[in-house]
């Protein structure tokens, strides 16, 4: 059984931080990729920023310069910084990881339950 589970998140007024974090447990051989989405109200969920276990990050251009996506290895967690957060940031985020459960022999997505993060005056 593998789960990923998320925290932080929450209300921040406009221009203000918040920092994600995320902690994937549970039967794992290796994983790949892992990163953030989210999902606004009426919209389809989008990518937010990805990170390689190599370090190689991917970032939407809406969140460039903003969000900074980081990742512990050892510790199968991944953080994301968000600084200078706008309303349109609002959202539910989610974690995602491409890993290869022990026993198995084949990469697959999990995700989190999701976490809403709003920023609001």
């Amino acid at each position: 059984q593998v789960q990923l589970v998320e925290s932080g998140g929450g209300l921040v007024q406009p221009g203000g931080s918040l920092r994600l974090s995320c902690a994937a447990s549970g039967s794992i051989a290796s994983i790949n990729r892992m990163g953030w989405y989210r999902q606004a109200p009426g919209k389809q969920r989008e990518l937010v920023a990805t990170i390689t276990s190599t370090g190689n990050t991917d970032y939407s251009d809406s969140v460039k310069g903003r969000f900074t996506i980081s990742r512990d290895n050892a510790k199968n967690t991944v953080d994301l910084q968000m600084n200078s957060l706008k309303p349109e940031d609002t959202a539910v985020y989610y974690c995602n990881a491409y890993l290869l459960p022990r026993f198995t022999w084949e990469y697959r997505d999990y995700w989190g339950q999701g976490t809403q993060c709003t920023v609001s005056s």
